[in-house]
């Protein structure tokens, strides 16, 4: 079960709970893909598009306008906020949603793309290996690229001082996780974001990662609602987050399994801030 299949199954319980006598059967509406989120065929690899539900409070591509001080053709990631900005020329950019996993939560400061991959090769860490075998061992020895491996369709690697970082800017196998702090991993966008932004960007590009300072003099303070999705901080916001988190208690009581999940991702989530922050993450 994924984030999103946790807030609509929230909701579908709840209007169960509420209905009188036995609901209909009805067929869901036909879900209608939005440009530049279709189904794909990339290097023989057929990447599932993005369910538009995915698509909001700001995390579908976007042309804005950018006042930052970076030159264009600059990188500029906001693990806050969680999103990246491709800076254009004459005060615009090119604006991505993304997730944020451990290590890019823990990364700041500045490098440039030293490598660029298509269909990249993943290996996990030592400290993974360690920390969880019975999801890395498997993998230790490397898994080669394709449509289950975690940098999906894309990865650009972060070099400073002519060294990885081991901070990338890759594609995802789960759409859901875009907008939300997990568990591992860097700096994630959609596949189809990812392939975008490859094809534009050159060795050599700079990236920029904000401090938290900087993301909220650009961006404003930023909150997580109640599934785990940075929104900005506003009143009216947080009067939606008390409603969402009343509605996803009442269908967790209802369903221990789901409450199981939601629980288990909450705490996943915490973990990978409280390591970022051990770290010297903000």
């Amino acid at each position: 079960m994924t984030r999103l299949l946790t807030q609509l199954a929230a909701m579908g319980i709840l209007s169960l709970l509420a209905a009188c006598g036995t609901p209909k059967v009805q067929e869901p509406p036909p879900i209608h893909t939005l440009p530049g989120y279709e189904a794909i065929e990339d290097e023989g690899f057929a990447i599932p598009a993005v369910d538009p539900r995915l698509l909001t409070d700001g995390y579908q591509k976007a042309e804005v306008a950018y006042t930052g001080s970076e030159a264009p053709g600059t990188i500029v990631v906001d693990t806050f906020a969680r999103k990246l900005y491709f800076v254009e020329e004459g005060g615009m950019a090119t604006r991505y949603g993304i997730a944020v996993g451990r290590e890019g939560l823990s990364f700041r400061g500045s490098g440039v793309v030293g490598r660029k991959e298509k269909w990249p090769s993943w290996q996990p860490t030592a400290n993974m290996v360690r920390t969880r075998p019975d999801l890395y061992l498997e993998y230790a020895g490397g898994m080669k690229g394709g449509l289950d491996n975690p940098l999906g369709a894309r990865a650009m690697y972060l070099y400073r001082g002519g060294r990885d970082t081991y901070f990338r800017i890759h594609g995802t196998i789960d759409n859901n996780s875009i907008g939300h702090a997990t568990s591992a991993g860097c700096i994630r966008l959609f596949n189809q974001d990812a392939i975008e932004l490859f094809d534009r960007v050159k060795l050599g590009t700079k990236i920029k990662v904000r401090t938290l300072e900087e993301s909220i003099a650009a961006e404003g303070p930023y909150m997580d609602d109640a599934y785990g999705r940075a929104i900005p901080d506003t009143p009216e916001n947080q009067a939606k987050k008390v409603k969402e988190a009343a509605a996803l208690a009442a269908a967790e009581a209802a369903n221990p399994e789901l409450a199981a999940y939601d629980a288990a991702a909450r705490a996943a989530e915490e973990a990978a801030k409280r390591q970022a922050q051990a770290a010297g993450g903000n």
